[in-house]
Protein backbone atom coordinates (compact mmCIF):
# COMPACT_ATOMS: atom_id res chain seq x y z
CA UNK A 1 0.00 0.00 0.00
CA UNK A 2 1.07 3.15 -0.91
CA UNK A 3 2.20 5.76 2.03
CA UNK A 4 -0.13 8.63 1.72
CA UNK A 5 0.89 12.30 3.12
CA UNK A 6 -1.64 11.90 6.00
CA UNK A 7 0.51 9.02 7.07
CA UNK A 8 4.11 10.51 6.76
CA UNK A 9 5.32 12.80 10.04
CA UNK A 10 4.83 16.12 10.04
CA UNK A 11 7.21 18.39 8.94
CA UNK A 12 9.42 20.80 10.95
CA UNK A 13 8.51 24.33 10.95
CA UNK A 14 11.11 26.89 12.29
CA UNK A 15 10.57 30.85 12.81
CA UNK A 16 10.51 32.49 9.44
CA UNK A 17 12.81 35.69 8.94
CA UNK A 18 9.74 36.69 6.53
CA UNK A 19 6.15 36.35 6.00
CA UNK A 20 6.92 33.22 3.94
CA UNK A 21 8.98 29.81 4.70
CA UNK A 22 9.53 26.74 3.11
CA UNK A 23 9.35 24.04 5.67
CA UNK A 24 11.58 20.74 5.15
CA UNK A 25 10.13 17.12 6.18
CA UNK A 26 12.48 15.28 8.42
CA UNK A 27 13.17 12.78 5.47
CA UNK A 28 14.41 16.23 3.31
CA UNK A 29 11.09 16.50 1.58
CA UNK A 30 9.85 20.30 0.65
CA UNK A 31 6.53 20.05 1.61
CA UNK A 32 4.64 23.29 2.10
CA UNK A 33 5.22 26.79 3.70
CA UNK A 34 4.75 28.12 6.89
CA UNK A 35 1.93 30.77 6.72
CA UNK A 36 1.59 33.15 9.81
CA UNK A 37 -1.67 34.38 10.76
CA UNK A 38 -2.15 37.16 13.38
CA UNK A 39 -3.66 35.06 16.31
CA UNK A 40 -3.54 31.56 14.99
CA UNK A 41 -0.71 29.29 15.43
CA UNK A 42 1.82 27.91 12.72
CA UNK A 43 0.03 25.93 10.31
CA UNK A 44 1.19 23.52 7.50
CA UNK A 45 0.31 23.97 3.87
CA UNK A 46 1.05 21.42 1.83
CA UNK A 47 1.89 22.41 -1.77
CA UNK A 48 3.14 19.78 -4.88
CA UNK A 49 6.59 19.36 -4.90
CA UNK A 50 6.35 21.14 -8.78
CA UNK A 51 5.25 24.40 -7.16
CA UNK A 52 8.00 24.31 -4.13
CA UNK A 53 10.56 23.95 -6.82
CA UNK A 54 9.43 26.65 -8.50
CA UNK A 55 9.77 28.69 -5.40
CA UNK A 56 13.24 27.52 -4.36
CA UNK A 57 14.90 28.05 -7.97
CA UNK A 58 13.26 31.82 -7.57
CA UNK A 59 14.42 32.07 -4.27
CA UNK A 60 18.07 30.61 -5.41
CA UNK A 61 18.22 33.29 -8.10
CA UNK A 62 16.95 36.01 -6.23
CA UNK A 63 20.65 35.16 -3.98
CA UNK A 64 22.77 35.19 -7.09
CA UNK A 65 21.54 38.35 -7.76
CA UNK A 66 22.01 39.83 -4.23
CA UNK A 67 25.52 38.09 -4.03
CA UNK A 68 26.51 39.73 -7.72
CA UNK A 69 25.31 43.03 -6.38
CA UNK A 70 27.03 42.92 -3.24
CA UNK A 71 30.36 41.75 -5.43
CA UNK A 72 30.09 44.85 -7.65
CA UNK A 73 29.58 47.12 -4.69
CA UNK A 74 32.48 45.56 -3.09
CA UNK A 75 34.52 46.27 -6.17
CA UNK A 76 33.25 50.09 -6.73
CA UNK A 77 34.35 51.02 -3.40
CA UNK A 78 37.92 49.42 -3.31
CA UNK A 79 38.92 51.17 -7.11
CA UNK A 80 37.33 54.36 -5.76
CA UNK A 81 39.11 54.38 -2.67
CA UNK A 82 42.59 53.36 -4.48
CA UNK A 83 41.59 55.99 -7.13
CA UNK A 84 41.64 58.75 -3.98
CA UNK A 85 44.81 57.10 -2.13
CA UNK A 86 48.12 59.35 -3.12
CA UNK A 87 49.98 56.74 -5.15
CA UNK A 88 53.39 56.22 -4.85
CA UNK A 89 55.11 57.11 -7.78
CA UNK A 90 58.98 56.35 -8.80
CA UNK A 91 61.38 59.02 -9.23
CA UNK A 92 62.31 60.51 -12.06
CA UNK A 93 65.53 59.76 -13.24
CA UNK A 94 68.46 62.54 -13.35
CA UNK A 95 70.25 63.11 -16.08
CA UNK A 96 73.63 65.00 -16.36
CA UNK A 97 75.75 65.74 -19.06
CA UNK A 98 79.47 66.29 -18.15
CA UNK A 99 80.27 69.12 -20.54
CA UNK A 100 83.88 70.24 -21.75
CA UNK A 101 86.50 69.61 -24.47
CA UNK A 102 89.51 67.08 -24.91
CA UNK A 103 92.39 66.86 -22.71
CA UNK A 104 90.34 68.93 -19.65
CA UNK A 105 90.16 66.99 -16.78
CA UNK A 106 86.92 65.48 -17.90
CA UNK A 107 87.78 61.84 -18.03
CA UNK A 108 88.59 61.70 -14.07
CA UNK A 109 85.80 63.85 -13.32
CA UNK A 110 83.28 61.92 -15.67
CA UNK A 111 84.94 58.40 -12.90
CA UNK A 112 83.75 60.84 -10.49
CA UNK A 113 79.86 60.19 -11.36
CA UNK A 114 81.01 56.52 -12.84
CA UNK A 115 82.16 55.51 -9.49
CA UNK A 116 78.79 56.15 -7.76
CA UNK A 117 76.51 53.53 -7.26
CA UNK A 118 73.27 54.85 -8.49
CA UNK A 119 74.79 55.97 -11.73
CA UNK A 120 74.88 54.90 -15.13
CA UNK A 121 77.35 56.58 -17.21
CA UNK A 122 78.75 56.80 -20.74
CA UNK A 123 82.35 58.80 -22.19
CA UNK A 124 81.32 60.18 -25.05
CA UNK A 125 79.14 57.95 -26.96
CA UNK A 126 78.98 60.86 -29.73
CA UNK A 127 82.39 59.31 -30.99
CA UNK A 128 80.19 57.18 -32.83
CA UNK A 129 78.65 59.71 -34.77
CA UNK A 130 81.61 61.34 -35.37
CA UNK A 131 83.37 58.10 -36.34
CA UNK A 132 80.34 57.61 -39.25
CA UNK A 133 79.84 60.95 -40.28
CA UNK A 134 83.77 62.10 -40.91
CA UNK A 135 82.65 64.30 -43.83
CA UNK A 136 80.95 66.89 -41.79
CA UNK A 137 81.43 69.77 -39.74
CA UNK A 138 81.22 70.13 -35.92
CA UNK A 139 78.41 72.28 -36.35
CA UNK A 140 76.60 70.12 -38.78
CA UNK A 141 77.43 67.19 -36.42
CA UNK A 142 75.81 68.95 -33.25
CA UNK A 143 71.93 67.98 -34.00
CA UNK A 144 73.05 64.45 -34.73
CA UNK A 145 75.17 64.31 -31.32
CA UNK A 146 72.34 65.60 -29.43
CA UNK A 147 69.86 63.64 -30.47
CA UNK A 148 72.10 60.41 -29.19
CA UNK A 149 72.52 61.88 -26.10
CA UNK A 150 68.35 62.51 -25.84
CA UNK A 151 67.70 59.23 -26.53
CA UNK A 152 70.52 57.54 -24.28
CA UNK A 153 69.00 59.89 -21.57
CA UNK A 154 65.89 57.59 -22.23
CA UNK A 155 67.76 54.79 -22.48
CA UNK A 156 67.07 53.72 -25.85
CA UNK A 157 70.42 52.05 -26.98
CA UNK A 158 68.61 51.32 -30.44
CA UNK A 159 70.07 55.03 -31.63
CA UNK A 160 73.28 53.18 -31.92
CA UNK A 161 72.16 50.89 -34.72
CA UNK A 162 72.69 54.27 -37.01
CA UNK A 163 76.23 53.51 -36.19
CA UNK A 164 77.30 50.82 -35.27
CA UNK A 165 77.52 47.11 -37.21
CA UNK A 166 74.13 45.09 -36.36
CA UNK A 167 76.07 42.29 -35.40
CA UNK A 168 77.68 44.80 -32.19
CA UNK A 169 78.42 43.14 -28.63
CA UNK A 170 78.55 45.54 -25.64
CA UNK A 171 82.21 45.64 -25.93
CA UNK A 172 82.13 47.19 -29.09
CA UNK A 173 80.61 50.82 -27.41
CA UNK A 174 83.26 53.45 -27.37
CA UNK A 175 84.79 53.20 -23.91
CA UNK A 176 82.39 50.98 -22.31
CA UNK A 177 85.24 49.62 -19.19
CA UNK A 178 85.09 53.48 -18.59
CA UNK A 179 81.32 52.69 -16.60
CA UNK A 180 80.89 50.84 -13.53
CA UNK A 181 77.58 50.25 -14.82
CA UNK A 182 78.59 48.21 -17.63
CA UNK A 183 81.14 46.51 -15.26
CA UNK A 184 78.79 45.23 -12.44
CA UNK A 185 74.81 43.63 -12.64
CA UNK A 186 72.56 43.18 -15.10
CA UNK A 187 76.05 44.16 -17.83
CA UNK A 188 78.37 41.77 -16.05
CA UNK A 189 77.97 39.39 -13.06
CA UNK A 190 81.37 39.67 -12.16
CA UNK A 191 81.31 42.31 -9.83
CA UNK A 192 79.36 43.94 -7.37
CA UNK A 193 77.74 47.48 -7.95
CA UNK A 194 78.77 49.17 -5.00
CA UNK A 195 82.71 48.16 -6.04
CA UNK A 196 84.86 50.47 -7.20
CA UNK A 197 85.53 48.75 -10.51
CA UNK A 198 88.97 50.15 -12.66
CA UNK A 199 88.53 50.01 -16.51
CA UNK A 200 91.44 47.60 -16.81
CA UNK A 201 89.92 45.13 -14.23
CA UNK A 202 86.69 45.32 -15.88
CA UNK A 203 87.90 45.38 -19.83
CA UNK A 204 89.71 41.56 -18.87
CA UNK A 205 86.38 39.86 -17.85
CA UNK A 206 83.19 41.58 -19.28
CA UNK A 207 83.41 42.49 -22.59
CA UNK A 208 81.75 39.38 -24.08
CA UNK A 209 77.94 40.30 -23.05
CA UNK A 210 75.62 41.26 -26.02
CA UNK A 211 75.12 45.03 -26.02
CA UNK A 212 71.25 44.19 -25.16
CA UNK A 213 72.71 44.77 -21.85
CA UNK A 214 73.39 48.41 -22.25
CA UNK A 215 69.78 49.38 -22.07
CA UNK A 216 68.94 46.76 -19.70
CA UNK A 217 71.20 48.29 -17.12
CA UNK A 218 70.90 51.97 -17.52
CA UNK A 219 67.19 51.27 -17.25
CA UNK A 220 68.06 50.47 -13.46
CA UNK A 221 69.52 53.28 -12.60
CA UNK A 222 67.89 56.59 -11.15
CA UNK A 223 70.95 58.88 -12.49
CA UNK A 224 72.44 58.94 -16.13
CA UNK A 225 75.55 60.77 -16.63
CA UNK A 226 76.71 61.03 -19.74
CA UNK A 227 80.61 63.39 -20.58
CA UNK A 228 80.90 64.72 -23.66
CA UNK A 229 83.18 67.18 -25.59
CA UNK A 230 81.41 67.11 -29.27
CA UNK A 231 78.79 70.27 -28.51
CA UNK A 232 80.08 73.75 -29.09
CA UNK A 233 76.90 75.59 -27.85
CA UNK A 234 74.65 74.91 -25.11
CA UNK A 235 71.81 76.72 -27.19
CA UNK A 236 71.90 73.21 -29.22
CA UNK A 237 70.52 71.29 -25.51
CA UNK A 238 67.93 74.16 -25.18
CA UNK A 239 65.39 71.71 -26.33
CA UNK A 240 66.65 68.94 -24.21
CA UNK A 241 66.07 71.33 -21.24
CA UNK A 242 62.37 71.73 -22.13
CA UNK A 243 62.08 68.04 -23.14
CA UNK A 244 59.00 67.42 -20.12
CA UNK A 245 60.57 63.73 -20.27
CA UNK A 246 63.70 64.81 -19.07
CA UNK A 247 65.46 66.34 -16.05
CA UNK A 248 68.33 67.86 -17.44
CA UNK A 249 71.76 69.51 -15.25
CA UNK A 250 74.96 70.45 -17.40
CA UNK A 251 78.09 70.63 -15.48
CA UNK A 252 80.25 72.93 -17.11
CA UNK A 253 83.93 71.75 -17.04
CA UNK A 254 86.65 74.28 -17.63
CA UNK A 255 90.63 74.18 -17.81
CA UNK A 256 93.50 76.61 -18.03
CA UNK A 257 93.82 76.93 -21.93
CA UNK A 258 97.60 76.44 -21.04
CA UNK A 259 97.68 73.30 -19.54
CA UNK A 260 95.16 71.92 -22.48
CA UNK A 261 97.37 73.05 -25.45
CA UNK A 262 100.59 71.35 -23.64
CA UNK A 263 98.56 68.04 -23.12
CA UNK A 264 96.90 67.87 -26.84
CA UNK A 265 100.55 68.35 -28.05
CA UNK A 266 101.14 64.78 -26.37
CA UNK A 267 98.28 63.61 -28.17
CA UNK A 268 98.21 64.89 -31.73
CA UNK A 269 98.01 61.99 -33.64
CA UNK A 270 94.81 60.32 -30.99
CA UNK A 271 92.91 64.01 -31.93
CA UNK A 272 93.64 64.73 -35.35
CA UNK A 273 90.35 63.35 -36.80
CA UNK A 274 88.65 65.41 -33.91
CA UNK A 275 90.65 68.54 -34.86
CA UNK A 276 89.98 68.15 -38.83
CA UNK A 277 85.92 67.96 -37.51
CA UNK A 278 86.25 71.20 -35.54
CA UNK A 279 88.41 73.22 -37.59
CA UNK A 280 88.80 71.37 -41.33
CA UNK A 281 91.97 69.46 -42.55
CA UNK A 282 93.02 73.18 -44.15
CA UNK A 283 93.52 74.94 -40.44
CA UNK A 284 94.78 72.50 -38.97
CA UNK A 285 97.98 71.95 -41.29
CA UNK A 286 101.27 74.31 -40.52
CA UNK A 287 102.49 75.58 -37.04
CA UNK A 288 99.23 77.94 -36.34
CA UNK A 289 97.04 74.73 -36.62
CA UNK A 290 96.87 74.01 -32.75
CA UNK A 291 96.52 77.50 -32.12
CA UNK A 292 93.58 77.84 -34.08
CA UNK A 293 92.27 74.70 -32.60
CA UNK A 294 92.65 76.18 -29.63
CA UNK A 295 91.27 79.19 -30.29
CA UNK A 296 87.99 77.27 -31.81
CA UNK A 297 87.85 75.44 -28.17
CA UNK A 298 87.89 78.64 -25.78
CA UNK A 299 85.36 80.56 -28.31
CA UNK A 300 83.25 77.41 -27.25
CA UNK A 301 83.40 77.64 -23.86
CA UNK A 302 82.97 81.78 -23.58
CA UNK A 303 79.49 80.42 -25.57
CA UNK A 304 78.44 78.00 -22.92
CA UNK A 305 79.50 80.42 -19.92
CA UNK A 306 77.14 83.17 -21.12
CA UNK A 307 74.50 81.04 -22.19
CA UNK A 308 74.27 79.74 -18.72
CA UNK A 309 75.03 82.08 -16.22
CA UNK A 310 75.07 85.37 -17.70
CA UNK A 311 71.76 85.41 -20.04
CA UNK A 312 70.11 82.04 -18.74
CA UNK A 313 67.01 81.43 -19.22
CA UNK A 314 64.35 80.44 -17.13
CA UNK A 315 64.41 77.15 -17.73
CA UNK A 316 68.18 77.08 -17.01
CA UNK A 317 67.77 77.65 -13.78
CA UNK A 318 69.66 75.78 -11.10
CA UNK A 319 70.77 73.69 -14.22
CA UNK A 320 74.19 74.94 -15.28
CA UNK A 321 77.09 74.59 -13.04
CA UNK A 322 80.58 75.81 -13.93
CA UNK A 323 83.37 73.61 -12.55
CA UNK A 324 87.54 74.51 -13.62
CA UNK A 325 89.43 71.53 -12.90
CA UNK A 326 92.16 73.25 -11.38
CA UNK A 327 89.21 73.77 -8.25
CA UNK A 328 88.74 70.21 -8.27
CA UNK A 329 92.58 69.09 -7.41
CA UNK A 330 92.86 72.07 -5.24
CA UNK A 331 90.17 70.69 -2.96
CA UNK A 332 88.96 67.34 -4.54
CA UNK A 333 86.52 66.65 -1.85
CA UNK A 334 84.78 69.79 -1.71
CA UNK A 335 84.15 69.66 -5.34
CA UNK A 336 83.26 66.52 -6.03
CA UNK A 337 80.77 67.43 -2.84
CA UNK A 338 79.52 69.96 -4.91
CA UNK A 339 78.82 68.03 -8.06
CA UNK A 340 76.58 65.54 -6.18
CA UNK A 341 74.81 68.03 -4.50
CA UNK A 342 74.26 69.45 -7.77
CA UNK A 343 73.64 66.30 -9.22
CA UNK A 344 71.12 65.02 -6.35
CA UNK A 345 73.68 62.46 -5.18
CA UNK A 346 75.30 61.05 -1.70
CA UNK A 347 78.64 61.47 -1.37
CA UNK A 348 79.09 57.91 0.34
CA UNK A 349 82.14 57.87 2.38
CA UNK A 350 83.14 54.81 0.27
CA UNK A 351 83.38 57.55 -2.64
CA UNK A 352 85.51 59.93 -0.38
CA UNK A 353 88.12 57.33 0.31
CA UNK A 354 88.46 56.80 -3.59
CA UNK A 355 88.55 60.52 -4.64
CA UNK A 356 91.13 61.54 -2.08
CA UNK A 357 93.30 58.19 -3.45
CA UNK A 358 93.22 58.40 -6.74
CA UNK A 359 94.36 62.66 -6.07
CA UNK A 360 96.81 62.04 -3.77
CA UNK A 361 98.88 59.29 -5.44
CA UNK A 362 102.61 59.73 -6.81
CA UNK A 363 102.24 58.84 -10.61
CA UNK A 364 102.44 61.63 -12.80
CA UNK A 365 99.55 60.59 -15.64
CA UNK A 366 102.20 59.02 -17.89
CA UNK A 367 99.30 57.66 -20.39
CA UNK A 368 96.93 60.03 -21.31
CA UNK A 369 93.83 58.15 -21.31
CA UNK A 370 94.00 55.93 -18.49
CA UNK A 371 92.75 57.30 -14.97
CA UNK A 372 94.89 55.69 -11.73
CA UNK A 373 96.29 57.03 -8.65
CA UNK A 374 98.33 60.52 -9.41
CA UNK A 375 99.20 63.76 -7.94
CA UNK A 376 96.71 65.48 -9.71
CA UNK A 377 97.61 69.11 -8.19
CA UNK A 378 101.09 69.02 -9.97
CA UNK A 379 100.01 67.52 -12.76
CA UNK A 380 97.80 70.52 -13.55
CA UNK A 381 100.48 73.09 -13.21
CA UNK A 382 102.90 71.13 -14.92
CA UNK A 383 103.06 73.28 -18.53
CA UNK A 384 104.40 75.98 -15.90
CA UNK A 385 107.61 74.24 -15.74
CA UNK A 386 107.47 72.68 -19.34
CA UNK A 387 106.10 74.40 -21.92
CA UNK A 388 108.46 77.39 -23.66
CA UNK A 389 107.02 80.91 -22.93
CA UNK A 390 107.07 81.33 -26.45
CA UNK A 391 103.88 78.80 -26.90
CA UNK A 392 102.09 80.10 -23.62
CA UNK A 393 101.92 83.60 -25.12
CA UNK A 394 100.20 82.31 -28.25
CA UNK A 395 97.59 80.23 -26.63
CA UNK A 396 97.19 83.27 -24.54
CA UNK A 397 96.18 85.32 -27.31
CA UNK A 398 94.12 82.68 -29.04
CA UNK A 399 92.20 82.53 -25.48
CA UNK A 400 92.34 85.71 -24.03
CA UNK A 401 88.33 86.18 -23.56
CA UNK A 402 87.95 83.08 -22.41
CA UNK A 403 90.75 83.19 -19.67
CA UNK A 404 89.75 86.51 -18.35
CA UNK A 405 86.01 85.15 -18.41
CA UNK A 406 86.75 81.99 -16.27
CA UNK A 407 89.28 83.23 -14.28
CA UNK A 408 92.62 82.49 -15.31
CA UNK A 409 95.50 85.02 -14.57
CA UNK A 410 97.57 85.82 -17.48
CA UNK A 411 101.57 85.47 -17.63
CA UNK A 412 103.80 87.85 -18.83
CA UNK A 413 107.57 86.32 -18.63
CA UNK A 414 108.84 83.67 -18.03
CA UNK A 415 109.69 84.13 -14.90
CA UNK A 416 106.26 85.23 -13.91
CA UNK A 417 105.17 81.36 -15.49
CA UNK A 418 107.99 79.46 -13.33
CA UNK A 419 107.20 81.39 -10.23
CA UNK A 420 104.62 78.32 -8.24
CA UNK A 421 103.68 80.90 -5.66
CA UNK A 422 102.23 82.97 -7.95
CA UNK A 423 98.28 81.80 -7.74
CA UNK A 424 97.20 82.10 -11.68
CA UNK A 425 93.59 81.59 -10.53
CA UNK A 426 90.90 84.59 -9.95
CA UNK A 427 88.37 83.73 -7.26
CA UNK A 428 84.77 82.45 -9.24
CA UNK A 429 81.53 82.87 -7.80
CA UNK A 430 79.34 79.86 -6.88
CA UNK A 431 76.67 78.94 -9.39
CA UNK A 432 74.56 76.74 -6.40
Amino acid sequence: MALGYESLPGPTCHPPACRHHVCLHPEGSALGSCMEAAGRPWQTTVQPAGELGSIATMMKSRWVQVLLSLAVLSFLIHFLTCSNAPMEEKPSPVHILILSSWRSGSSFTGQIFSQHPSVFYLMEPAWHVWVAMYQNSAKVLQMAVRDLVRSVFLCDMSVFDVYMSTQKKKSDLFQWETSRALCSPPACDLFSRNDIITAGNCRTVCGKYPFSKVEEACKTYSHIAIKEVRFFDLKVLYSLFTDPSLNLKVIHLVRDPRAVFRSRENTVVDLKRDSDIVLGSQKMKGEMGPYNAMQEICKSHVEIYKAGRQAIPSFLKDRYLLVRYEDIVRDPLAKAAQMYRFAELHFTPELQKWVHNITHGKGQGGNAFEIGSRDALSISEAWRKTLPFQKIEKVQNACKDAMDLLGYRLVHSEEEQKNLSLDLLFGQNSSE
